[in-house]
């Protein structure tokens, strides 16, 4: 078989029968989540049906301000997400600090997987640009998301062990080491057990898109393996900036405890 299979309207409606019955399960159940699962679902059909239409025109043009702008787009709506995800209080500093390690570890990223990895020219092919600049981005905002959520509640929850280290002496970096390093493990965790069970109890979603779209299994797993290690460096990149830059906002200019920013 050569190509790909195009899937016809109906046959589209007719992948909505999963729908239906998750619906059925949480009503038999009384789970009560029907409206939110309809939402979503109405939701992720719009989303996807207008960015096709998006990406064909930016496909289409493939001008370099459509890169950047899409580029500046993705990463304004993922630091948005972050602090919406996040459920406890955010200081004004650690807020700027989750933004500059957002934009500076993924752009250096996503630039030299473009340039140096996949060799790409002109750089800012949107075929290529944006899913790339999309699966970085978004895989990173969820390592941001659990190191920073992780990273505050240490220092809340271990304020007095915080305080009885600095009393003794130590410095605030020292004070907080075991913190830090449990927030950026686990940042890094999700990716790092997505990459031991890939291949063989899953096929990643990228890499099932090529093969369906026609492209060789041999190549799909090139392209893969290749971002696979790029989202893992731009995780562990975003995350380690925060962190180390993270924990000094919950200390003043005297290395004391700022127990306002708790």
């Amino acid at each position: 078989m050569n190509g790909i299979i195009e899937i016809g309207v109906i046959q589209l409606f007719a992948a909505y029968i999963f729908l239906i019955i998750l619906l059925a399960i949480t009503r038999r159940q009384g789970i009560g989540k029907e409206k939110e699962i309809l939402i979503s679902s109405l939701r992720m059909t719009i989303q996807l049906i207008i960015m096709g239409y998006v990406l064909v025109y930016m496909f289409t043009v493939n001008h370099y301000l459509l890169s950047i702008g899409a580029l500046v787009f993705m990463e304004y709506f993922a630091i948005r997400n972050i602090y919406s995800r996040i459920k406890v209080k955010i200081n004004r500093r650690l807020r700027k600090v989750i933004s500059l390690s957002m934009i500076s570890g993924t752009t250096l990223t996503i630039l030299f997987f473009l340039l140096v990895v996949i060799g790409l020219s002109p750089w800012y092919e949107t075929r290529y640009f944006i899913p790339i600049a999309g699966m970085i981005i978004g895989n990173s905002m969820t390592g941001i998301s659990l190191g920073a959520e992780r990273l505050i509640d240490g220092i809340k929850n271990r304020k007095d062990l915080v305080e009885g280290a600095l009393m003794l002496g130590a410095t605030p970096e020292r004070a907080t080491k075991s913190i830090v390093n449990d927030a950026f493990t686990a940042a890094i965790l999700p990716t790092i057990n997505s990459m031991v069970g890939m291949g063989i109890v899953f096929l990643p979603g990228m890499m099932t898109g090529q093969i369906l779209s026609g492209v060789s299994p041999l190549t799909a797993i090139e392209y893969q393996i290749a971002i696979m290690l790029g989202i893992m460096g731009s995780v562990s990149l975003t995350v380690f900036v925060m962190v180390q830059l993270g924990y000094k906002t919950f200390f003043n200019e005297r290395s004391q405890l700022e127990y306002g920013e708790l």
